[in-house]
């Protein structure tokens, strides 16, 4: 929905998209309700994107390059920026860094990786947070979110790891159908050739201790072949990097995995509660 205040909090790559947008829709002289029959949108709409009352969503910016871009490829380049602009900011500086990592690994004590969610879930989680979110501005998080699964189908491939406690796959947001839809695609992408997902029990307290009672973490081993941890708890973010840090970090992942049951195991595990989410 476009808003006033969008104009504010829209991006530098919002702003330049929208200019461009309308030199070359100018250049070719159409007006907006002409270019809105081309693409597929209302005039409306087009001038909301051209004042940034409701910047170019990543549908838009594929219509603008077949009808407007001249071959040039100017909003096929803006797209990975333009979700850029719509992450929340503490992951900003991280998410292009996850889009190129080499390797990820992931743990998760809460819910299910964003890298992994669903549509629906992630709608779920965004549009069910406190304080509550304007319509728009969830859809705007959602695309962004969902976007990075592309990272699965990148080519040279990232080896991906996630390991969860049991207790995010049996926690339901949203519904029961939410959680039934993204237990199904967890077990799908635990299929990947390039993905292993492992799960921490419930009962492991109760069986020598939990290395994982620290919280959530995200190791990358970055296209350099650096490594680092990102963190992130309650919209704040860390980026570690001091070598002696990220090892003790490496070291205590490491024990969770060999806490967690095996790959095998866990998928298992997750299709029979994908099927009893269902009932």
């Amino acid at each position: 929905m476009a808003r006033a205040e969008n104009k504010v909090e829209a991006g530098g790559t919002a702003h330049l998209v929208a200019a461009l947008a309308k030199a070359l829709r100018e250049q070719q002289k159409l007006t907006q309700d002409e270019l809105g029959k081309r693409i597929g949108y209302t005039g409306s709409a087009i001038s909301a994107m051209e004042t940034c009352a409701q910047p170019a969503s990543d549908k838009m910016l594929v219509a603008l390059e077949e009808q407007i871009g001249g071959g040039l490829g100017v909003f096929e380049k803006a797209r990975k920026f333009m979700l850029l602009d719509k992450y929340p900011p503490q992951f900003k500086n991280f998410a292009l860094m996850e889009a190129e990592a080499v390797t990820l690994s992931s743990y998760q004590t809460y819910q299910v990786a964003g890298l992994f969610q669903t549509p629906e879930y992630a709608r779920a989680l965004i549009g069910g947070g406190f304080p509550k979110l304007a319509d728009s501005k969830v859809d705007e998080l959602v695309e962004a979110r969902v976007a990075r699964r592309a990272l699965f189908y990148r080519d040279p491939p990232a080896m991906i790891e996630l390991i969860l406690d049991e207790s995010a796959l049996r926690r339901p947001f949203g519904s029961q159908e939410v959680l039934h839809g993204q237990l199904q695609s967890l077990a799908e992408d635990a299929e990947r050739d390039n993905v292993s997902i492992q799960v921490v029990p419930m009962d492991r307290g109760l069986r020598g201790g939990h290395a994982g009672a620290h919280g959530d973490m995200v190791l990358v081993e970055t296209k350099e072949h650096h490594r680092v941890v990102y963190l992130e708890v309650e919209e704040e973010s860390l980026l570690v990097s001091d070598p002696t840090k990220v090892a003790l970090l490496n070291h205590r992942y490491a024990k969770i995995r060999t806490q967690a049951l095996s790959p095998d195991d866990s998928l298992s595990l997750i299709r029979k509660l994908a099927g009893e989410e269902r009932t």
